[in-house]
């Protein structure tokens, strides 16, 4: 699915202000509401734009040590049995299965770095769970971030 450059630029203005309604971005865009509406509801039913709610910062919810852990489960049941009992924890924000030594990748966060350790006891409780190793992020210079993607798809002919 490649994206023009009318799509990159009305995700952009959602990503900048997100409670824009689509009269608005027509406006804004200089299009017409029904192509607006008609593009969003194309990148939407192909996967390009995956939500419109709100981004939560986990520190303003007091989940203010961020870190990251990798497992190496048992290779006997896989990770799909792994990866929904971690998403029964809630400080478990994302699950990446990886290459390399170890098996699978997880953000995690916590409300102290105690908590964190109560946090990782959740996680080696996990069935398949053979070992954790953990690193905490100190800063984050640089945000989880799409928009230079979006900006750059049109001129690259990707999507």
């Amino acid at each position: 699915m490649t994206i023009d450059h009318l799509d990159a630029r009305l995700i952009a203005l959602l990503a900048a202000e997100p409670k824009l309604g689509v009269l608005e971005c027509s406006r804004r865009l200089g299009v017409a509401r029904g192509t607006v509406q008609a593009r969003l509801d194309r990148m939407a039913a192909r996967g390009v734009i995956t939500g419109f709610g709100p981004d939560v910062d986990p520190s303003a919810l007091g989940y203010v040590v961020t870190a990251f852990v990798t497992l190496q489960i048992r290779q006997i049941s896989g990770h799909v049995p792994v990866a929904d009992q971690l998403a029964a924890i809630p400080e478990v924000l994302e699950v990446h299965t990886i290459t390399g030594g170890d098996d699978m990748h997880c953000r995690v966060v916590a409300r102290s770095n105690a908590d964190l350790q109560r946090v990782i006891d959740l996680i080696v409780e996990v069935s398949g769970v053979v070992r954790t190793s953990s690193v905490i992020a100190l800063d984050t210079p640089v945000p989880y971030r799409v928009l230079p993607l979006v900006a750059d798809a049109p001129r690259q002919g990707r999507g």
